[in-house]
């Protein structure tokens, strides 16, 4: 397969590496992907986290792509409550916390145990607001996610 450009269909590449080797375990150092991912989480970029994430994790076959895909679907599920959707930011923090729990405290430098917390407390916040209220959520509330490189 040629090497892919650094950017592909709008997408940064410089991560494709990476998954060529080892899959990564808890203990080693974030990959470039993740380290690209959480950068745009925690700009508020779910979307392009998103995409980011969503890579990393279909080109990984070990259960450390369930770390992608509690993270990405976090992200996303931020992303719906940003723009109203009630259903699907519930729904999405329901299974993106799922997905995280096998990780925690920490994994691949990520503090896996305070992102759950975090997106717990949003939870709770947006089921409080009920869908009729969710206008009201204080998005500077947001969680970020804490990574150690």
């Amino acid at each position: 397969m040629p090497e892919l450009p650094p950017i592909f269909n709008g997408r940064p590449t410089t991560w494709q590496a990476d998954v060529a080797g080892p899959s990564p375990t808890c203990g080693d150092p974030p990959p470039a992907a993740l380290r690209h991912g959480v950068a745009q989480f925690n700009r508020g970029e779910y979307y392009q986290c998103h995409e980011t994430l969503e890579d990393a994790w279909k080109a990984e076959r070990a259960p450390i792509r369930q770390l992608y895909q509690g993270i990405l679907q976090i992200g996303v599920a931020l992303h719906h409550l940003r723009y109203g959707n009630y259903i699907g930011a519930s729904k999405l923090l329901t299974l993106g916390l799922g997905y995280l729990l096998g990780f925690t405290p920490t994994c691949l430098g990520v503090d896996v145990a305070k992102l759950i917390s975090d997106a717990e407390t949003v939870q709770a916040r947006l089921h409080q607001l009920g869908p009729s209220a969710i206008g009201e959520f204080d998005q500077s509330t947001f969680p970020t996610i804490s990574l150690a490189e």
